[in-house]
């Protein structure tokens, strides 16, 4: 049994015991120290910061920076409980333009550590420096302009928090991610960790894209998306990661609101639903996104680490968000980025559009792809069949116009249109592979050479290969018309129907029949017109006209399925995408689906006008490039 509670007088606390309880909530470990003195530095203007570390944070932090300073009588103040430079009002409160202004954080430090101030203002001759605590002396010192805190043995005199803590290499890892988040904020200063006297970052001074890049990797630069946008009083600015190349785990989101690092379930809300139509699964997008709004319309003071915030608007700033992000996203398409992140290196770029292989196209060639597809056709071939050996340094298309077009003449086209069509294809149209089209990336996907296994399609571009998943592509497509019809039905825009020459019947049960008698506006809505026959008979009538050529009754009982569980309503708001990935993903050309050339054409020219065609609604890539240096270095050649 617990001891019974001492009877004890009211009595106020002793000013040690109150700093130290203060810094239960400021101190949690050395990270946060780190994160405190960070701030503070930032907010004294500093444009170089160095973080030295020992054994993780735990016997020693020291943070230097070359900010504007501490005069030496005011340097007791820094160290006293409820003392800051940063707010002097309740007006000042709602307005906090600034990272520190709680007044507590030194104070909270010195005491659960050893602290030595040292101080340089601009116009002093020299630096000072206090150690202890606000009732210590402050003494001349050596240093340059600007401010060190020297904070040692952490928790010396609270042994018993110092067992909470874990591992060298854990605090120090918390440390380490804590000033790669400050740093990710304000790439204009340079920054510079140290653990154990070994250097293990350097950050210069530079741009939001070269110091996400350093922080995140290459392989974040090379598969993101640049954000800038605004409205009003509100700006959203950063990168959004591509969705092909998202990851595992939530270890690489960032989101800053007005520079201060946030974990707002507002925000990561809107981040996620943005990224819902293309992310794959439980797989996780990296972003480094910063908000920037009037600092009264948000308030940074609801928690002792500041980490979470408050907005006096959240449901607007939730759309703002979301919508940015999904505007962003829906730009992933070939038409807007050369190609989709692939673990192959990047080809070497065209000069002047014309390829550095010595077999420049020449503007006269010009080629048209119903000619290509005429069996008649004879194509005219450049003297020599190859390029010389050594010639091509730029991983160009080797072959000119006129040889390209030749890899279409094939006489298979008649055999496959007798075959039935029992989906929806976009229709075959003749495009003209003109050299100023190939060379300025008219057509980013290329044109389409063959079909892989009924699955594939191989196409040729200005990079080298492109591979399409023609199933995953189609759905996409489909997809994205699906939503815009319904978006239009909605609007008040008739959603064009095909009425079926012949019903489709088919048995339904007593759950199913009740379904459509209850939900029949939102299945008419759908585009679907679903009939009782019977107690047991249901008839498709009329489906969508994008899905006329999918099997009726299997779409029929996938959409009665979802509206009888999530109701007519939710099914158009919160289960609408869901939906229509289902009713495209039934209706697209499925593998072993024979395609005539002008089809598998077709299909590349409608991704590049659909938005995130890069990615099927379930997140899978539609395309991967492999460029023709990757395709050398398989072959050793060159070496």
């Amino acid at each position: 049994m617990n001891a019974p509670i001492p009877h004890r007088p009211i009595q106020a606390l002793p000013d040690q015991l109150i700093s130290q309880i203060a810094a239960g909530e400021v101190v949690e470990r050395p990270s946060a120290v780190v994160k405190e003195l960070l701030e503070n530095a930032l907010d004294a203007g500093a444009s170089q910061i160095t973080v030295r570390l020992e054994e993780g944070g735990v016997k020693r932090i020291c943070i230097t920076d070359n900010g504007k300073g501490i005069p030496p009588e005011q340097m007791p103040l820094a160290l006293a409980r409820h003392a800051t430079s940063k707010i002097a009002s309740l007006d000042d409160l709602e307005n906090v333009n600034t990272l520190g202004f709680r007044g507590e954080a030194l104070a909270s430090i010195a005491s659960v550590a050893v602290v030595k101030l040292t101080s340089r203002t601009a116009d002093a001759a020299h630096a000072w420096e206090l150690e202890g605590s606000h009732l210590g002396t402050v003494e001349p010192s050596s240093g340059a302009q600007g401010t060190t805190v020297n904070a040692q043995d952490l928790y010396y005199n609270t042994p018993a928090r110092r067992k909470f803590l874990k591992s060298e290499q854990t605090e120090f890892g918390h440390c380490a991610e804590v000033v790669r988040r400050i740093a990710l904020a304000r790439p204009d200063v340079a920054f510079t960790l140290t653990h154990n006297g070994r250097t293990v970052d350097h950050w210069m001074a530079s741009d939001m894209a070269r110091r996400s890049a350093q922080i995140l990797g290459e392989g974040f630069a090379e598969a993101r998306l640049p954000i800038d946008e605004a409205a009003g009083v509100l700006r959203l600015h950063g990168f959004a990661g591509l969705p092909t190349a998202s990851k595992a785990r939530a270890d690489c989101q960032y989101f800053y609101v007005n520079g201060r690092f946030v974990r707002d379930k507002v925000l990561v809300h809107a981040v996620r639903a943005a990224y819902e139509d293309v992310l794959h699964g439980d797989r996780f997008p990296s972003y480094v996104l910063a908000l920037e709004l009037d600092p009264a319309l948000v308030d940074v003071n609801v928690h002792p680490s500041k980490i979470e915030v408050r907005f006096r608007d959240g449901r607007a700033v939730h759309q703002f968000v979301f919508h940015a992000v999904q505007r962003a996203l829906a730009q992933t398409s070939a038409t807007a980025h050369g190609s989709v992140p692939a673990p192959l290196p990047a080809a070497d770029s065209l000069a002047n559009g014309v390829p550095l292989n010595g077999n420049a196209w020449r503007p006269q060639e010009q080629t048209s792809f119903g000619a290509m597809m005429n069996p008649t056709y004879t194509p005219t071939f450049s003297p020599s069949p190859w390029p010389a050996a050594g010639a091509r340094d730029g991983g160009g298309v080797a072959q000119s116009t006129e040889r390209y077009g030749a890899l279409f003449a094939d006489a298979a086209a008649p055999r496959v249109a007798e075959q039935a069509t029992p989906y929806a294809m976009p229709q075959p149209t003749s495009y003209t592979a003109t050299s100023a089209a190939l060379a300025h990336e008219e057509f980013p996907l290329g044109f389409a050479l063959a079909q892989l296994h009924g699955i594939y399609i191989l196409a040729q571009n200005t990079k080298g290969l492109v591979l399409i998943d023609m199933h995953a592509a189609h759905e996409r497509i489909l997809y994205e018309q699906l939503k815009n019809a319904l978006d239009a039905q909605i609007s008040g825009t008739d959603m064009q129907v095909q009425s079926l020459l012949i019903p489709v019947t088919f048995y339904a049960d007593a759950v199913e029949v009740g379904t459509v008698q209850e939900h029949g506006d939102t299945l008419r809505t759908l585009g679907f017109d679903i009939a009782v026959l019977s107690p047991t008979t249901l008839a498709v009538r009329a489906v969508p006209s994008l899905l006329k050529n999918a099997d009726a009754q299997t779409l029929a009982r996938d959409v009665l399925r979802d509206v009888r569980e999530f109701g007519g309503s939710r099914v158009l708001i919160e289960r609408r995408n869901e939906l229509l990935g289902t009713l495209a993903c039934h209706t697209a050309v499925r593998a072993n689906r024979i395609l005539t050339t002008p089809e598998m054409n077709a299909l590349l020219r409608q991704m590049e006008s659909t938005e995130r065609a890069d990615q099927c609604n379930h997140g899978r890539p539609t395309w991967v490039q492999v460029e023709i240096s990757a395709l050398d270095k398989l072959f050793l050649r060159g070496q």
